[in-house]
């Protein structure tokens, strides 16, 4: 319904702040108004026609009352952070709106980068002088000259550099140098490994240019190979092949003729080396000794990355060799960066009007979400806005992705709406602006640096969100700037040792003399039969562990649902994560538009056919879920002041049982519920950790339902050490999944992965300045509900349609956590109702 300003006439807009109050307001007159909270917008509006009547709608004293309230900045205090910078006209109406909280604005300046030698003066091959000269490349930056020095002398070395400052040139240069002087033809002499086909598909232009003016081969060779290319390559090998890790773990258990020509291989490149954090990079770990393993020869490693707090210890523990840190610095230039809170509207609603804003400047525009569904939603609202914008994620089809990146690289698209696929350093063109939601601040810089890496302006906005780590970089922005990233790998996971010792026997048998340092396990696996003894050589039992080398994901990854359109394949979906999206009746969002579930064929066939919905439709749904837990082995415990936590391994039973619909353009994390007549049932094992949380006495005291109380209490705090954590952990909140058993106080938090991804690792590891932050977030959340809200104990992957929550229970847990009460770890009972 439209409601008419008083004054002017104009569509008066009514929104909910987020200190659950409600703000009416024109945008033509500028008449606003703050009022008590109802969900009748009818008496909303009334009660604003008579305040206006009696005189007490006044634009000046309300500016005031919302700044006292941390609704908006004052002009003072915006004046003070702008100083003495001059941002655009746009940037100054973004700042001034009075929409929301501006939290911080800075320039980000990057110095005028070190530079090295002259091209000539470092002794390279005459055909690599003349094609530098060619491409007006005359001197080297200081850290491409090291770089180049260190290689070619045939050190370790990580490459840490900003996106676009010329990392490629540092190891393409010094690799091309060594096979002019070393090579024979017809042997592979370097493997450069990237996380993604499609970002070494993009890189393989830049890379085949240099190598054919210094006539050098180089072949791709990843699953999207064709076979005549694969015959080729085998037939008369390049001296570059260009790979990622997972086709080389297949091949090496497989023994192909492939993985025959990898022996001769002197040198390895690992490009984007950040992206092999947790279970992933544990598998990585692994793939690089068992490549050690089959060389002939020392292999020498080179690692680049942009976005590395520890590169060197890191690096380090990835390839198990010590390595030399070279580090760079990025492209001269400035990028004005605003972190904004939403005080006044969604954090979707200022995500589409920024992107609005922006495009009507020609400003070409990313927006990064953390999730397939904000992604999709995005594109949706901003079309409406008739923004020419569209969407890439993971997914969707390979050749959509790719079609989206050559219509922004060819400006045809004003912008695109990603995911984190979109953060690696795939080509796409000119980007002007980046906006993003709440995402680690060293991830951010690597996002930012897509913006204006040209050299010309760039400007970056970080939109926080209807969350608890944003309520909390609210209060204190300088905390987000400390947050970095921790990027870690666990040599010993013992899930990831035991799959790889058996994919290590395939690739070549196993000596009785090496890999004494995984003596247990080979022993486990001979006991088990799935390894045997031959001529004091240990081989594998093929027709037992085939299966499990076949079903095994290096990604931590499980098996996918298909999804089909009009009997056509448009995209997949991993589980378990696939049921709660895929359901009969499931609202899907597929590149921009939504679709519904007409059937899903689990667990014979694992496919699920979807249907156009009218573009009218008014929901989306969430899916409503059970999960019960069972420890199966404990890796390790400690405590965290007093409580004790431990790290194991966890069988999850899981259902999806029904789900609710939410209207669209309503960011609420509640809606109607619907049952499924036939629950959808998956297990799995993962990892995880479990703590006793001390019982809330005092609130439990005053209340009338003590165990409703309780278990609520227990549920909101395993909410918001989830989401108030994600920073904290490097951003892995939507990686985790949380069980509160409840009156028993056992809170579970584990990897949503099948067999694991890390997630949980790094908060056990971290779990002291977790539980500190959590508190602050519940105490700082100014919402008055019993409940909470969004901003503290609502979570919205919550499986119980966030019912059974207790913010001033999960406030006196909090407290009585981080003042050192003591607790021990205690066995499930049956009968506790597991919170999800």
């Amino acid at each position: 319904m439209k409601f008419s300003c008083p004054k002017c006439k104009s569509k008066i807009e009514i929104q909910k702040t987020f200190n659950k109050k409600i703000h009416v307001s024109c945008n033509k007159c500028g008449i606003q108004d703050i009022l008590e909270f109802s969900k009748n917008p009818d008496e909303v509006f009334l009660e604003f026609l008579s305040r206006f009547d009696k005189g007490l709608v006044t634009q000046k004293e309300l500016t005031i009352e919302l700044a006292d309230e941390g609704i908006i900045r004052t002009e003072k205090e915006i004046n003070e952070m702008i100083g003495e910078s001059t941002p655009e006209k746009f940037l100054e109406e973004i700042l001034r709106s009075k929409k929301d909280f501006i939290s911080d604005y800075k320039i980000l300046k990057n110095s005028e980068p070190k530079m090295g030698c002259k091209v000539e003066d470092l002794g390279l091959d005459e055909n690599i002088s003349i094609f530098l000269n060619e491409l007006k490349i005359k001197q080297f930056y200081k850290f491409q000259e090291d770089a180049i020095q260190e290689i070619v002398f045939g050190e370790n070395i990580v490459i840490e550099a900003p996106t676009a400052s010329g990392k490629t040139e540092a190891f393409l240069i010094p690799v091309i140098q060594r096979i002019k002087k070393e090579s024979n033809k017809g042997k592979i002499f370097a493997i450069f490994v990237y996380p993604t086909k499609a970002l070494a598909r993009d890189q393989f232009p830049k890379i085949k240019k240099f190598a054919d003016k210094i006539k050098i081969n180089v072949k791709v060779f990843d699953g999207d190979t064709k076979i005549e290319e694969r015959k080729e390559i085998i037939e008369t090998p390049p001296e570059i092949i260009i790979t990622n890790f997972d086709v080389l773990h297949y091949h090496l258990w497989h023994q192909t003729k492939f993985s025959s020509l990898l022996n001769s291989t002197k040198i390895l490149v690992v490009d984007e080396a950040h992206v092999y954090s947790g279970i992933f990079g544990s598998n990585v770990h692994y793939i690089i000794k068992r490549l050690k393993r089959i060389c002939k020869d020392k292999l020498q490693f080179v690692a680049a990355s942009a976005t590395l707090e520890d590169a060197k210890t890191f690096c380090e523990q990835l390839f198990g060799e010590k390595m030399q840190l070279v580090k760079g610095s990025g492209k001269k230039g400035e990028t004005d960066f605003v972190m904004l809170f939403p005080s006044l509207r969604t954090q979707r609603n200022l995500m589409v009007e920024l992107t609005k804003k922006l495009t009507d400047k020609d400003h070409k525009t990313m927006i990064f979400s953390n999730s397939h569904l904000n992604a999709e939603l995005l594109a949706m609202q901003t079309k409406k806005q008739k923004i020419n914008i569209k969407v890439h994620r993971a997914g969707l089809m390979s050749n959509y992705r790719m079609s989206v990146e050559k219509q922004f690289k060819e400006d045809k698209l004003q912008a695109i709406s990603c995911t984190p696929t979109l953060e690696l350093g795939i080509d796409v063109g000119n980007v002007d602006c980046v906006i993003s939601s709440t995402i680690p601040v060293n991830r951010l810089t690597q996002r930012i640096g897509r913006a204006a890496r040209k050299g010309q302006r760039g400007y970056a906005f970080l939109a926080l969100g209807n969350d608890p780590i944003s309520q909390y970089y609210k209060n204190h922005p300088d905390d987000y700037f400390e947050d970095i990233e921790k990027t870690y790998i666990d040599p010993n996971n013992p899930f990831v040792e035991e799959f790889q010792i058996l994919a290590m026997a395939c690739d070549k048998p196993i000596s009785k003399h090496e890999l004494k340092e995984h003596q247990k396990m080979i022993e486990h696996h001979l006991k088990q039969e799935n390894i045997i003894e031959s001529n004091n050589r240990i081989i594998p039992n093929f027709e037992k562990i085939s299966s499990i080398l076949n079903d095994y994901s290096i990604r931590g990854i499980g098996k996918s649902i298909d999804i089909f359109l009009n009997e056509r394949k448009v995209g997949d979906r991993i589980l378990p994560i696939a049921l709660e999206e895929l359901h009969k009746d499931a609202i899907y969002f597929l590149a921009g538009s939504r679709y519904k579930v007409k059937e899903l064929n689990y667990p014979k066939e694992n496919y699920a056919k979807i249907e156009r919905i009218q573009k009218d439709y008014p929901y989306y749904t969430k899916s409503l879920t059970e999960e019960w837990p069972t420890i199966e082995s404990i890796f390790e415990k400690r405590n965290a002041g007093g409580i004790e936590i431990a790290f194991c391994k966890l069988h999850i039973e899981k259902k999806v049982y029904g789900y609710v619909n939410i209207e669209l353009g309503q960011e609420v994390t509640q809606g109607e519920k619907v049952m499924l007549d036939t629950p959808l049932e998956y297990d799995f094992i993962t990892k995880g950790i479990v703590f006793h949380a001390p019982s809330p006495l005092k609130i439990i005291e005053k209340s009338e339902d003590e165990e409703y109380t309780e278990a609520s209490g227990y549920h909101a705090t395993e909410h918001v050490v989830i989401e108030g954590s994600n920073m904290i952990t490097g951003g892995v909140s939507q990686d985790l999944g949380g069980i509160s058993l409840g009156t028993s106080g056992l809170i579970f938090i584990y990897d949503g992965a099948i067999g694991g991804s890390g997630a949980s690792k790094a908060l056990y590891d971290r779990f002291e300045k977790v539980l500190e932050r959590s508190m602050h977030i519940v105490k700082e959340c100014p919402c008055k509900n019993e409940a909470g809200c969004p901003r503290c104990t609502f979570s919205y992957r919550c499986g119980n349609n966030n019912e059974f929550l207790h913010k001033y229970s999960a406030l006196e847990i909090l407290e009585r956590i981080n003042k050192g009460e003591k607790t021990k770890l205690i066995d499930p009972m049956e009968g506790d109702r597991p919170l999800v």
